[in-house]
Order: structure tokens, then sequence, then C-alpha cells
């Protein structure tokens, strides 16, 4: 394998280098290579879905389930904030070199998880899983679009896909598995992920045989600082807000002020820099800022049900962590079915657009649907529901990425990918803070509004503490708690409707390009951009 890959790897500079031909790789060198990325990115993402189940339990043990939100949200607001640096770094470093140095970034603060003493040092343990992550996540896409031709890349990104439908299932199994057995504890939760980002890291190094590029680019400073403190600050006042300080606060106008400010900023950065991290003509690019504005809502839709369903499970349906985990196969089962079937079928059709419209649907349909579960609910319909919610996003994640990437100039290849990457992280950022703080503020009311309907007096340590510790809690003052967080999550899956309506309506909005190998690519790039043929 090593002799063919190198053989393919001098045939020339890559697709990054303006004017060059792509590297010729044949279909068992692909997926040789499909399976280091699938590794790596399998390492990444069953990071944040095997403490899914784990998390209502972690955060008791650590710091009251108030704090879940934040937990959670520490890792997607460093991924979010770091992805486009990523694809730059990998543009002057080398692919290969800065999807190690990712690797090497998880597993060190997956150990710095496992070892953490209190709530703060899980949530800088947390930020640094998210960095790497982000790395992971966003080059895994960038060396995929670097080896194989739009019209062929569906069948690959289907796989891709189908490696976050197994992570989704595996992670909560394997987290309520962990946090159910008595020898582990949650902090294996975290370990638990270190031995495949080793294999991985060997497994990259053995196949992954990228060719040698010269680029003549630079790191945008202070693009980077104004792009990720924008972020971060977004992150920090949506996951602060209404808990740490109130809304109506100094707090709350400073970083909303210091958000507005660094976005601006960030725009006179990036029309100014010889390099840029989000170049400014992506954006004039009608097909990227559709697929960014859907995989915003996507993002905010997946994460906000990946994070809060397992509380809904364990807390107003009293099951384990391990049941929880059960519970999510039917939304792994249609995401795994489409996102693979979608992808073959791209393949041999060239068609795209249908799949994203039809999943942003089924992803709203969802939304309606689990805003309507009570803590009475069957099980079966409670799976009915997520597997809608499967079946969506494995139309519309995978098949974004592809479009974007499509409709970009070879030489913008790492920049459309991670830009896209970087706002459905973003969404799902957005979307955990957002929904943590309705849920936070939402669950007070309606437990205080609980107490008061029934006459009794509020009794000690009726909050949202641990699972176990709300099961433990007398029968009635049980049932108010879980009644108030069943409805309180009603509210939360609410919100989620009209931000799937909007990523409906931008999908619906985008112009289907023909999906070409290179001899029509610049054809279909022009049409994209509306560029004239001195355009990049």
């Amino acid at each position: 394998m090593g002799a063919g890959v190198a053989q393919a790897s001098v045939a020339s500079h890559g697709p990054a280098a303006s004017g060059q031909a792509r590297p010729q790789y044949t279909h068992r060198q692909i997926l040789e290579i499909l399976s280091g990325l699938m590794l790596a990115m399998l390492t990444a993402m069953i990071s944040n879905s095997v403490i899914a189940t784990a998390l209502p339990t972690i955060v008791g043990d650590l710091g009251g389930q108030d704090q879940l939100s934040w937990v959670a949200s520490a890792s997607l607001l460093t991924m979010t904030a770091s992805t486009p640096l990523w694809g730059k770094l990998s543009d002057i470093a080398g692919r290969k070199l800065m999807f190690q140095t990712a690797l090497v970034l998880f597993v060190v603060a997956s150990v710095g998880a496992g070892l953490s003493q209190g709530i703060g040092q899980l949530i800088a343990a947390r930020a640094g899983q998210g960095l790497g992550a982000g790395g992971l996540s966003a080059l895994a896409q960038v060396i995929l679009g670097d080896v194989v031709e739009p019209r062929q890349r569906g069948r690959y990104a289907g796989f891709m896909g189908a490696v976050f439908g197994v992570a989704t299932v595996a992670g909560p199994l394997v987290g309520g598995f962990i946090v159910d057995a008595d020898a582990l504890g949650w902090r294996w939760c975290f370990y638990v992920c270190v031995p495949l980002a080793v294999i991985a890291f060997f497994v990259i190094q053995r196949v992954l045989k990228l060719p040698k590029t010269n680029r003549d680019t630079s790191i945008d400073v202070f693009g980077a600082f104004t792009v990720t403190g924008g972020a971060a600050t977004l992150m920090l006042l949506l996951s602060m807000g209404g808990k740490q300080f109130a809304w109506n606060s100094v707090w709350t106008y400073v970083l909303l002020g210091g958000t507005v400010l660094l976005l601006l900023l960030a725009v006179v950065a990036e029309r100014t820099a010889r390099d840029p991290i989000l170049p400014p003509r992506l954006f004039r690019n009608r097909t990227f800022v559709l697929s960014s504005v859907g995989s915003i809502c996507v993002g905010m839709a997946m994460f906000g049900v990946m994070i809060y369903m397992p509380q809904y499970l364990q807390i107003a349906k009293g099951m384990s962590p391990a049941a929880s985990g059960l519970m999510t196969l039917p939304l792994v089962v249609g995401m795994l079915i489409t996102s693979t079937a979608s992808g073959q079928f791209v393949t041999r059709t060239g068609r795209y657009k249908i799949f994203p419209v039809a999943g942003m649907f089924c992803v709203a349909a969802a939304m309606f649907l689990l805003s309507r579960l009570h803590t009475d609910s069957p099980e079966v319909l409670i799976g009915a529901d997520l597997a809608v919610l499967g079946i969506g996003m494995g139309l519309t994640l995978q098949i974004l990425i592809l479009a974007a990437q499509n409709a970009a100039a070879p030489s913008d290849l790492a920049s459309t990918t991670s830009g896209v990457s970087f706002f459905r992280n973003l969404g799902g950022a957005m979307g955990v803070a957002a929904f943590g703080a309705i849920l936070t503020n939402r669950v007070a009311s309606e437990i205080a509004s609980g107490f008061h309907a029934a006459g009794i007096q509020r009794a000690p340590g009726a909050d949202l503490g641990s699972p176990d510790d709300i099961q433990k809690l007398p029968a009635p003052v049980r049932d108010i708690v879980r009644d108030a967080f069943t409805s309180s999550l009603e509210t939360v899956f609410l919100v989620g409707i009209p931000v799937a309506i909007i990523g409906f309506l931008a999908i619906l909005a985008l112009k289907e390009l023909p999906l070409r190998g290179s001899s029509g690519r610049a054809k279909a790039v022009k049409e994209a951009t509306g560029a004239g043929a001195g355009a990049p």
C-alpha cells in the first residue's frame, strides 16, 4: 500500500495548489486512507457521545446539575473557535502533521479530564478535548476532499456519516455501561478514548501519504484572534447568561459588546489579510453561505438533542445510563442507513439537493414530535421520534459539506470545508448553551409552581441533582421535579422547531450544481461564484 500511495503522491502537488492536477488514487488506496480518517473521527465523536449518558452523574458528583450545559459546551466552544485555524495551519504545515497534532492534543486532554478533581478542572480539560476534536473533524473532511473528486466523494462521505452513527450509538452504550459498572466509574468515560486515538495515530502514520505542497501562505494572526474571540465571547454569553449573571446585567452587555466588536474587527481583518482564515470571497459564494446557514441549524438541533435527551430518559423516565444509551439506537440506525444510502445515490446520479431538503424537513418534524413527550410517553413513541431525527441528520450532515466543496475553487477547499464545519459546530455550541439556559431557567420556575400548586412546602434537595439523587426523593416531590423537568424540556424542543425551519428554507434556496470530475470542476466553480475566468 505504502509504495502505491507514494507513487500517486508525487504525481502532482495536490488540489490545493492552483492549476495542478489532483493525484490519482485507486479505490483500495482511498479506502485505506479513509480507514485512518474514520478511526480518528470515531475517536473524536465518541468523546462527546460516550459522556452524554454519564454527564448527569458526572456533574452531580463534581458540581451540581446546573453545570451540565457548561461542561458540555466547553468542548463545543473550543472546537468551534479552532476549526478555521486547523484548516489554515494544514495549508502551511501539511495535512498529516496537523491531523496527528490534533490527535495528540485530544489524548492529553482526555487523560486530564479523567483525572479531574473539580468542576473547573473538568471544564478546562473538556476545552482541550474540543481543540483536538476541532482539528480531527475539520481536517478529515479536508483530506477526503484532497484525494477524491466531488462526483465520487458521495460514496465515501456516506462512510464518514456512518462513523458518526456508530459513535452515536456506541458512545451512550459504552458510557452507560461504564457508569453502571462499580469497578470502573465515570472517569473511564474519558480514558476509553485514549487507546482508540493511539491506534488512529499509527494507522494515519502508515496509510496517509499526501503530496508535498509548497504554498506561499502565512498565518492570519489578527484574523485568528478576532474570529475565535468573537465565537468565544458569544458562547460565554449564551452559556453563563441567566445562571452566573442575570441577562440584564453589566456582564451581559460587556460580553455582547465584545462579541459585536470582535466580529466587526474580524470582517476588517479578513478583508485586509493576505491569506485570511475565512476568505471574504467565500461569502460571495451562494452555495457556501446557504450550506453554512443550514449547518448552523442542523448543528443546533443535533447537539441539543444529543446532550439533553439522555437527561430526559434518566430523570423523567427513571432509566439507567445504559438503558438511556440503548434508547438512542433508533436515532443511530436511521442516521446510519440514510447517510450511507444517500452517499451511494449521489455518486451514481450526481444529484444531491433533495437529500438535505428532505433531511431538514425531518429534523423540524422530529423537534415537534419530541416537544410532545411527557413523563408517561411510551418507549416505542420515543424511539420513533428519535428515528425521524436520525433520518434527518443522516440526509443532511455530509451532503451539505459535499455541496460546499463542489462549489469551491480547489485552492479554497480547506477554507471551505473548515468554514462549513465551523458554522456547524458554532450552531451546536449555540444550541447547547441556549437550550441549557432555557432549560435551567424554566426548571426552577416549574419546580416552584409545582410545589405551590400541590400546596406543599418546597423540600430540601428538591432541585436537579444527579438522576440517582432525584430517584431517592419522596414520591410526591420526585413527581413534581420530573414533571417540571419534562415541561421545561418541551419548551427547549419547541424553540428548535423555528431553527429547523430556517435551515429548511436555506437549503431549499440552494442551487444544485453538477458534481463533476476535474474536467468540469472549473465550470461548476464559475456557476457557483458567478465569477469570471480570472476569479480565484
